[in-house]
């Protein structure tokens, strides 16, 4: 049975649209990044249990018939997923979807671009935190800046255009380089987003202290490239990021989910690798997709899950982590290893 796309994207209880999902193809990361990935052990989602590219296609097909119109795959590390290229290919062919993106460390991308182009990706957003090679070794714990370095070359020559650059920045680890990174974004003709320091699933070393708020990073940026402007959202108002221009044209944005939350617009929910939908990053519990796909439900009896879970959907979790009084934390160690859904890494970013 094909089912017909909703041309108005179903809306939540709060009248947030259905229309970016985020798909998680693996837990798994060549990276140990303090911010995100701290602790010595992980409790890592069973290999068979990690839908396949056919169900992580039937998902999105559903999806897309209630509204949803961008796609991001993320992970953990999204390459590490063998013979990704194919599973692009197929989101694809969905009727609906206008745009693929990923999210990757960009380790693996001198391998891969090319492939993914020519599979029909539409764009790659690149993680990288400082521009330094001892400090991205102190930082991930793994010395391969190069790698990621080669890797933004690759996106170019694939011919990936608008390609966007993401910096976590933290408060004594790597905010003295935030104008070093717009400079290098602008040469290399990639946009930088500065992201605040989040409390989320994995950042059990957070605390308020390090977090280097949107207010402080436009000050940093002002004195070394000029006062930077806001750019009108326009059809963007859901985006997580708020677009600035510098006096030269250098366009960036900041994500400040921290500090200003924007919770009213959001339009985002994932699924993880192994099928939990979440509908916010913050979210204690999920829906288990998987267990409905596995159990021999129809495309109609799934889309009818999805909008009804959706239309009660009332998330507000940075808003209401913004309101807390001794804000620590979300998890700490053992709560993670727990219930590995949890991770950063496993509900992907």
């Amino acid at each position: 049975m094909t089912l017909a796309r909703t041309h108005t994207p179903e809306t939540d209880a709060l009248g947030r649209p259905l229309q970016s999902l985020r798909l998680s193809v693996t837990d798994r990361c060549n990276l140990r990044c303090h911010y995100c990935m701290p602790e010595e052990h992980y409790v890592w989602l069973p290999k068979p249990s990690l839908l396949t590219f056919e169900e992580l296609t039937r998902v999105a097909g559903v999806f897309a018939t209630c509204g949803v119109s961008k796609l991001r795959l993320t992970g953990g590390e999204p390459l590490l997923r063998h013979e990704l290229p194919a599973l692009v290919a197929l989101l694809r062919t969905i009727p609906g979807i206008r745009e693929i993106t990923l999210t990757t460390n960009g380790l693996l991308l001198n391998r891969f671009a090319r492939a993914l182009r020519e599979a029909g990706l539409d764009r790659v957003t690149i993680s990288l935190d400082t521009l330094r090679a001892d400090r991205f070794q102190a930082l991930a714990r793994r010395g391969r800046h190069e790698d990621v370095l080669r890797g933004i070359t690759a996106a170019a020559d694939a011919g990936f255009a608008h390609t966007k650059l993401n910096a976590v920045i933290v408060r004594g680890t790597n905010d003295d380089e935030v104008g070093d990174l717009l400079a290098f974004g602008r040469d290399a003709g990639l946009e930088v987003r500065l992201i605040e320091y989040m409390d989320v699933g994995g950042a059990t070393q957070w605390s308020p202290d390090r977090v280097v708020s949107r207010a402080e990073l436009l000050d940093l940026i002002a004195r070394r490239h000029g006062a930077a402007t806001a750019e009108p959202a326009g059809e963007a108002v859901s985006a997580p990021a708020v677009r600035y221009r510098l006096p030269d044209g250098t366009r960036f944005g900041i994500i400040a989910s921290t500090t200003a939350p924007f919770c009213q617009a959001c339009d985002r929910s994932r699924v993880t690798a192994d099928g939990v939908w979440f509908r916010c990053l913050y979210a204690r519990e999920g829906t288990d997709l998987r267990e409905l796909l596995r159990g021999g439900v129809s495309d109609a009896e799934l889309r009818e899950a999805v909008i009804g879970t959706w239309r009660g959907r009332r998330d507000r979790g940075a808003e209401e982590r913004l309101g807390l009084r001794g804000r620590g934390p979300l998890y700490a160690p053992d709560g993670l290893r727990s219930d590995p859904h949890r991770e950063m890494h496993t509900r992907g970013g």
